[in-house]
């Protein structure tokens, strides 16, 4: 029997939330705080969807737009509903989905509750162990 690789397997499971309402102040705070490129934005009602808030968003409403990080919040910037994929999905699915979507991370669900994160990171660290 072969060994399929699952989501399970290479998901970060310690996931950091932020609320929608934090300023980007206290989100880059944050990242900053765990070295993190993104953060989860926490759903507010059990049938909603999780978000996402990443650098790149932060960046681009700081720089092209000249927004103030005490004044603006996660939700005016975040991206929501973000892909999500359950945990028991082959990783090759996964790679493949990000790869086609163009996305670098996406959310990992059990019965719409999160349970983890996988990055295009978490996909590639065996593959190059492979070559060293």
């Amino acid at each position: 029997m072969d060994s399929v690789r699952l989501v399970k397997d290479i998901m970060v499971k310690q996931v950091v939330t932020v609320s929608p309402f934090t300023t980007l102040r206290e989100a880059l705070s944050l990242m900053k705080k765990h070295d993190l490129k993104s953060l989860v934005v926490e759903k507010q009602q059990p049938h909603d969807a999780y978000g996402l808030i990443t650098h790149t968003n932060i960046l681009k409403t700081i720089v092209a737009e000249s927004g103030d990080i005490d004044l603006l919040h996660v939700y005016d910037i975040y991206t929501k509903p973000v892909v999500a994929v359950g945990e028991d999905l082959a990783v090759k699915h996964v790679a493949a989905l990000m790869s086609q979507q163009r996305i670098k991370r996406v959310l990992v669900l059990n019965n719409n509750e999160l349970a983890g994160l996988v990055t295009m990171q978490d996909i590639m660290e065996p593959i190059l162990k492979m070559v060293e």
